[in-house]
This record gives C-alpha cells, structure tokens and sequence, in this order.
C-alpha cells in the first residue's frame, strides 16, 4: 500500500512525512484486519509529534464505530511470576483451542534515565507470535504512570477494530501506580508464585480490593504442593476483604505455563466473570466509567500539551527550569509562576 499524505501527516515544515499513509488508508487497513496497517496505525497514534496528532485524531473516529466488543483483560504479577510465558500459553490456549483471535499490548518499563525500553515481550511469547490470529505489540511505558503506555486506552480501540475480540495489557509489573489498568480492563488477573516470601505484604492493598482473580503460576512438579498451599492462604486472605459492590468474588487459582495444566479453568473464571457483570449490569457500568476516565485523561494531557506550547509558558519555562535546578527558587515558587503565565483562553477572548 503506497504512502498516500494527508494534511494530517506532514512534517513541521508542511511537507508530507515520509512512511505514513491516509487517515482513511489507515482506517481501511485496520477494519480488513491487516496488522501491518494495525502495528502502523498504533505508531501514528504513539507519536508524540504534533504532526501526528490530526491523523491519529482522524484515524480514532473512523475505526470507533468498530470498537469496544472485545474481552479486555489486564494481567499484572509479582516480579518472577511469569507474566509473558503465562500470556503466551492463554494465548494459545485461545487461539487453538477456541479458534478466537488475541492481540497482546505489553507494556516494558522505560528507563528514566535514558528513556531506552527493551521490549522484549515479543521474544518471551514466541510461540504466540507465530499465529496468525495473535498480534502482540510491546510498548515503552515512557515512566507514564499505571504500570501502561500512554496511548493504550487508544490502541485496545484500534485492535478491536482489527477484529481481536481479546485484548491482553500486560502491565509492567506490581507497583503504587499499577492500578490504573484496572480503568480500561474488564477482567483485572494478578499473577503470582509461590515461595517467594510474604508476597501479600510486598503488594498495595488498592490492587488487591481491585482484582477480579488471582493466579498462582507455576504450578508444576515439585512447587505444585506448595503452589496449592498459597492458593489457600491467598483465598483465606481475601475473603479478610470487603465484598466488591459488583457482587464478583474473585478467585484464586492454580496453573502452570509450562504445562498449561489449570489455563483452562482460568480462562471459564474470566467467561463466568463477564456473564455475570452483563447479568446484573456492572459491566456496561464499568465500561461507562472507563469511558469517563479516558475522557479526563485526554483533558489532561491536552491541558499538559497546552502549557507547554503557551508562548509565555515556553518563553520562561527554560529559565525557570535551571533555576529550580541550581537551587535558587523553590519547586512550588515555580510551578506557581508558570502556571500564572498560562491562559488558554487569551487567544479567543482577544
């Protein structure tokens, strides 16, 4: 498909960018389920360049209609748990078994030093990779918080677009943030093992108040013994937890993704899950709800992006910035000066 310009994706100086195709080449691509066009797409919508911003815009309306029907699961888990070995296994475990189509948003760590992410998620699930019905797209967290990458909310839509009527995020891990993948998921998964500790008293008590199942992986020779054993101690503390309003009471359960022994019965956990919050409601409450978090969510990033672009604001923000650094003005000082110079609405008053 050749490279078809659109005003929406020219470079800063008016020139159309190199590589990139039609909002409606886009839209066309992902509805076809291309996923060259889909992997694409998700890079228009990932780019921080403000010549992006008007495709990735145009690009979000066309596929919306399409949206929103897939089955969206967040995995996150204790360092070591297995997170992408475990995907890889439920994925196939999908595909072969139940002939359903899995796109796989994983998101690495970003460093905050360089900025750099190994994304190497794609490795870990090679056997998954392989399929023709699974897309697996890694994504730098960026240090965005929530344990996901920016954009997510925006490419689970693009993926339910392409026809994947499963989307996996996969968190960067357990953390203070991690919850807010539980704002765009309907089956929240925290991966754990067994022998590692007290690993209830390493995680927030916010994640597990919010989890809709919990999975001791690992499950196989020696540590299955042990491995049950957690999952006993594991259900007896969360029963210590007040019932979720949803009326769910979420399990606790053994596998191995070594094996796939247990994968199954994980999988009929998030089946039995979603029938029930459609029967009483809470599903389409939820979805509402994510909804209205993504909505705020944009307002601030565009508010974010408002700031800086401010003439005023980007006149002095370098100053100010140099200044905090060498000591001479407090933090607080200012961000409160800055702040006084940004009036987004001056333009249209005037």
């Amino acid at each position: 498909m050749p490279p078809d310009p659109t005003p929406g994706a020219t470079s800063s100086g008016g020139r159309p960018r190199r590589g990139r195709l039609s909002a409606e080449a886009y839209v066309d691509g992902v509805l076809r389920g291309d996923r060259v066009v889909l992997a694409r797409a998700i890079t228009v919508i990932e780019s921080e360049l403000p010549s992006d911003g008007d495709l990735s815009d145009r690009i979000l309306e066309g596929v919306l209609p399409r949206s929103g029907g897939s089955r969206r699961i967040g995995i996150t888990g204790v360092p070591g748990a297995g997170k992408s070995t475990f995907i890889d296994t439920l994925g196939l475990h999908l595909v072969r078994e139940h002939g359903e189509k899995v796109a796989v948003l994983s998101i690495d760590p970003s460093s905050p030093i360089s900025g750099g992410s190994i994304l190497g998620d794609k490795t870990r699930m090679e056997r998954l990779s392989m399929e023709e019905d699974a897309f697996i797209r890694p994504s730098p967290s960026k240090c965005h918080l929530g344990g996901v990458a920016r954009r997510t909310r925006e490419t689970i839509l693009l993926c339910e677009a392409a026809g994947f009527r499963n989307v996996i995020v996969e968190t960067v891990g357990v953390g203070q943030s991690e919850t807010a993948v539980r704002s765009m998921t309907d089956y929240f998964l925290l991966l754990m093992i067994s022998g590692a500790g007290d690993e209830l008293q390493g995680i927030k008590r916010g994640i597990i108040e919010m989890i809709d199942g919990m999975v001791i992986n690992k499950a196989d020779g020696d540590n299955k013994p042990r491995a049950e054993r957690a999952r006993v101690e594991y259900s007896n503390a969360l029963h210590l937890f007040p019932m979720s309003p949803d009326g769910w009471s979420p399990k606790v359960l053994t596998c191995s993704s070594l094996t796939g022994e247990g994968v199954p019965e994980v999988w009929e956990s998030v089946l039995e899950h979603r029938a029930q919050m459609k029967a009483n409601g809470h599903f389409h409450d939820r979805r509402r709800r994510q909804a209205l978090n993504w909505m705020q969510e944009l307002i601030s990033l565009g508010l974010e992006a408002q700031f800086k672009q401010d003439p005023q604001v980007s006149a002095r923000l370098p100053l100010m910035t140099e200044e905090v650094r060498r000591g001479h003005i407090s933090s607080f000082s200012a961000a409160r000066e800055l702040l006084a110079l940004f009036h987004p609405a001056r333009e249209g008053s005037e």
